[in-house]
């Protein structure tokens, strides 16, 4: 006996006759050891083992409370419980992505690069809700661009029940008391709002987190300048997000943009010390495994080994101008061109910011003026009113022109004064609209009344020029759209009838104006919708179901606004009146209908006018685009964009609009457009084939075999549906059947309500519930509403299985008795729930693996695997029953460790086996790793130690130094360290 009571022993060894070293365990499980002698033994006694349990607990309840249990454990034998229990159908890439790369790796640093289109969001939320299942995260923050945040909520909660926060400006004033990052554990964020904000990256890095994902992650990007490394703000975000967290995933469709250095600083992300130092060719190698996964959406395959995504084909549709057209366009042209250069001319006087300020307005006009004879007039005439007021305004107050009001917007819009195109391409459709709607009316290289009376007698000019080309019937473009929705035998089906099409545009003006065509053509109104960035949300999403859903709403006319996280796979054919100058726009415009669920060959048609300056620069691209896409089986649209990083369109496109009716300058544009998309795609399709994995028909059968498994497995609706109709009916919850399958809650008690603030489920439990299921395949019924899948994760059934462990838990203690009605023998078992924990040698340990299982003992001191729940098999013993079975409870084998013979068994067979898995998982990652960051670091200290040697010499030899030769050696001996 010890102050604490009877011990166990664990171990002795004498020394001597008289002395002892005792090895015990305590009652609270704590090891200790003591040294006896001889003297000790009169107040030592041998404590008799009782047996752990009384065995008189409700069985009924028993049952019950076991039930809750298992389900709270669900995740520890359902090898897929996210699956089962989200309202998606997943894929054979998507399963091999999380069940094969994510949950494997603890902790993780990954890049998942899939081709667009192929559901990463869905990847994400599954591995997200998994993880949350398993009870490896409560805290979890999501970072993306403005423009996809509200898909990210909505997906995530549609799909996977998950109710996530978007971290507002309001959220950030409710929350005085503590950081919003401590407040709310499920948080969505802007990218560029996190890292353009010293208050918000100061409250951040007093968090931390057990997941980090980064979508469009390629925008944290990093350069060499010289011998300088750049870093941009988004890429010291990623660097802090990193040390915050426990397992972090970035996600880009584009990881690679021709340069392997900067690749490699993006992949420094992960892995510092993998990637530590400067890619030098031909000395750095590089490695990926078990870091990053690419697979190219031409190449995934579904379950029955088709391939998962359709053809795509584009067409080019080149159209003359009339002879008014050409007349508009080389005026407008004209007048960008000279107002063009006065801004160049506010750059040498120091006036920068607006300098690039006009600079966007005019491009955004030229931009106009290709679209529609609509859109240029309005724009014309809105400029000059807008310059108007201006001229007023400053007249009256003898001030010079200033831009200062355009300049605090872009500010508030984008952090800085002057548009940069990376920062508007990652503005939402609608402010983007928006911006452009001020910017191009207002912005203006006049610094005089003068001047500025002399831009407003042009623009008056101009207008009137474009308001006959409107007014006069002539509209080659639209004549072009017009004859392709009349006669062409693909957008028309083979009864004539015209298919569903979408038409994508730039400019809202230019929208407006097919809006009104298209329906005097087709006759009716109801047959064309639309879409532009002023178009709300909600509505937007209800125009998306009009489309998808109604007959009779064959064309659907929209701005990018449309582009950003709309699927409109219900249409297989799309026409851009406008081309984007940015080329992963058009990407992006594809993806909107060739993405997963598209079973129809994708067409798209180009519209260009050919005698324009732009539009030859379009005309050679296209063409050169056409031919990449025949060799690489339509590839080619998915590195567009990346082929423009070192010379963006946008820049190639104003040249030819500035300096086009140069041959010198048109052939050197030529030049660059082959290179770019000839040799300049065959290069980036290389580098991506390197880094690419594929999903071959063995893998697919292999991912068959394991979802099969896991059905087989897995926590079955029915056994939810016993447990929580019962528990919470005894909790005094209502609920009703509603149709088939399908049920209505029409009152949650108090006590199960404050669950989610009691134990952060993530998401509230609500008061009633219109409908609620059991079963995935009824959350979905037509004509009805949709209804909450009641599964594991969801908060209600999270809220009552713990009310029932926590109210009822004794009886798990106490034990039951239960009677097996279809055992074929009346020996006793003794039924024990074990779980299984293995952690990684950390100072503060990780979990990396985690199991729950039943066994069952028998007097004889066997023990084998009982399945996932014996007790529903048996019942509640009758009064002759349960007097028998106490007198089973003094048997001796009750009473001499029955639960040590448990885990004993489970330590020889299951956790062994377990623990084996674990190891061929994790040790062959630990070391492959561990080889690569020696090699990368022996490399590096070679490469300083030889700069220090050379840099001595020329010391010695009175060479001029760019660094001193011990900056070199302090480096090789830091990477030494």
């Amino acid at each position: 006996m010890t102050p604490t009571g009877a011990v166990t022993v664990v171990a002795t060894q004498w020394h001597g006759s008289n002395a002892l070293t005792l090895t015990y365990r305590t009652a609270d499980n704590r090891l200790d050891e003591r040294l006896l002698y001889r003297d000790h033994e009169p107040a030592l006694k041998l404590e008799r083992a009782s047996t752990a349990c009384a065995f008189d607990g409700d069985a009924n309840l028993f049952r019950l409370v076991a039930e809750a249990l298992r389900i709270r454990m669900a995740a520890r034998f359902d090898p897929m419980l996210a699956v089962s229990t989200s309202d998606i159908e997943p894929l054979p890439h998507q399963i091999k992505a999380v069940y094969g790369e994510l949950l494997p790796r603890t902790p993780l640093r990954f890049l998942l690069a899939d081709d667009p289109g192929a559901g990463k969001t869905i990847m994400a939320g599954l591995y997200i809700k998994e993880l949350m299942l398993r009870g490896d995260l409560a805290r979890c923050l999501v970072v993306a661009p403005g423009s996809l945040v509200e898909q990210w909520q909505e997906e995530l909660l549609e799909k996977f029940n998950l109710r996530f926060e978007l971290l507002t400006r309001q959220l950030v004033d409710a929350t005085p008391d503590a950081t919003v990052f401590e407040r709310y554990p499920l948080l969505i964020a802007r990218m560029d709002q996190l890292s353009r904000s010293d208050d918000l990256l100061r409250q951040l890095e007093r968090s931390d987190w057990d997941l980090v994902v980064v979508d469009e992650a390629h925008r944290m990007s990093a350069h060499y300048f010289g011998a300088e490394l750049k870093t941009t703000k988004r890429y010291q975000l990623g660097q802090l997000l990193g040390r915050l967290t426990r397992h972090l995933l970035l996600m880009t469709a584009t990881p690679h943009a021709g340069k392997e250095e900067d690749f490699q600083l993006f992949l420094a992300l992960l892995d510092a010390d993998r990637f530590e130092g400067r890619y030098r060719d031909g000395v750095h190698s590089i490695d990926t495994d078990g870091l990053m996964r690419r697979m190219v959406k031409e190449e995934l395959l579904t379950f029955e080994g088709k391939p998962l995504f359709p053809e795509r084909i584009a067409y080019t549709v080149p159209y003359p101008l009339s002879d008014a057209e050409r007349d508009l366009y080389e005026a407008v042209t004209q007048y960008v061109r000279e107002e063009m250069n006065r801004a160049e001319a506010l750059k040498d006087a120091g006036e920068g910011r607006r300098s690039n300020t006009v600079g966007f307005a005019l491009t955004v006009l030229q931009r106009r003026l290709a679209s529609s004879p609509e859109a240029i007039l309005r724009s014309l005439e809105r400029r000059r009113k807008r310059l108007e007021r201006r001229r007023h305004e400053m007249a009256s107050a003898g001030e010079h022109i200033s831009d200062t009001s355009l300049e605090q917007r872009l500010r508030r819009l984008l952090g800085k004064d002057a548009p940069d195109a990376e920062d508007l391409d990652d503005l939402p459709g609608g402010e983007l609209e928006e911006l452009e709607e001020d910017v191009v009316d207002a912005a203006t290289a006049a610094r005089t009344l003068a001047e500025l009376d002399k831009e407003i007698a042009i623009l008056a000019d101009l207008e009137e020029l474009a308001r006959r080309v409107r007014y006069s019937g002539e509209d080659r473009k639209w004549k072009e759209l017009r004859d392709l929705l009349l006669d062409h035998e693909v957008i028309r089906d083979e009864q004539g009838n015209l298919r569903k099409i979408i038409i994508f545009t730039e400019h809202r003006d230019t929208l407006n104006y097919l809006v009104e065509r298209i329906r005097s053509l087709l006759g009716r109104d109801e047959a064309v919708a639309a879409i532009h960035g002023g178009v709300r949300r909600e509505e937007r999403r209800k125009v998306q179901e009009l489309f998808t859903q109604d007959k009779d709403c064959l064309v659907l006319v929209a701005t990018d606004a449309a582009g950003e996280g709309l699927n409109l796979q219900r249409a297989h054919l799309m026409v851009n009146y406008d081309l984007p100058w940015n080329p992963n726009r058009i990407e992006q415009r594809f993806g909107r209908i060739h993405r997963i669920g598209q079973t129809e060959v994708c067409h798209l048609w180009n519209l260009v006018a050919q005698d324009t300056r732009e539009g030859k620069v379009f005309l050679r691209l296209l063409d050169k685009l056409e031919e990449q896409r025949r060799a690489y089986r339509g590839k080619v649209f998915d590195v567009l964009g990346e082929a423009f990083e070192e010379q963006p369109l946008r820049d190639l496109l104003f040249q030819a609009i500035r300096y086009g009716d140069r041959p010198e300058v048109r052939a050197r544009l030529d030049q660059v457009i082959d290179a770019t998309v000839g040799a300049g795609l065959d290069r980036l399709i290389a580098e991506r084939a390197l880094h690419r994995d594929v999903l071959a028909e063995a893998d697919i059968a292999e991912v068959r075999l394991q979802m099969e498994e896991a059905r087989a497995r897995r926590l079955q609706p029915h056994y939810v549906k016993a447990f929580f109709i019962e528990a919470f009916t005894r909790l005094g919850g209502r609920i009703a059947k509603r149709e088939s399958g399908r049920y209505e809650i029409t009152h949650v008690p108090a006590e199960v309500r404050d669950r989610d603030r009691q134990i952060g489920l993530g998401a509230p439990v609500l008061r009633r519930y219109e409908r609620v299921t059991f079963e995935r395949h009824l959350v979905r019924v037509p004509g009805r509403p949709k209804a909450d899948l009641l599964a594991p994760g969801h908060p209600l059934v999270d809220a009552v299985v713990d009310l029932v462990v926590e109210r009822h838990s004794t009886v798990l203690k106490q034990g039951a008795i239960l009677i097996d009605p279809h055992g074929r023998t009346t020996e006793p078992r003794l039924l024990v729930a074990l779980t299984q924990e293995i952690t990684d040698g950390h100072e503060r340990p990780r979990t990396v693996s985690k199991r729950f299982d039943f066994v069952e003992l028998t007097p004889a001191g066997t023990a084998r695997a009982a399945g996932p729940a014996p007790y529903l098999d048996y019942r509640a013993p009758d009064a002759g029953e349960a007097e028998l079975a106490r007198k089973l409870l003094d048997e001796p084998w009750l009473a001499s460790g029955a639960e040590e013979l448990a885990v004993t068994w489970a330590i020889e067979h299951g956790l062994s086996a377990h623990l084996d898995e674990v190891r061929r998982r994790v040790l062959p990652l630990i070391e492959r790793t561990r080889a690569q960051v020696r090699q990368r670091l022996t490399q590096e200290i070679n490469y300083w130690d030889a700069r220090y040697a050379d840099l001595l010499d020329a010391e010695a030899a009175g060479r001029p130094l760019k660094i001193r030769p011990e900056t070199a050696f302090r480096r090789a001996r830091d990477l030494e360290g």
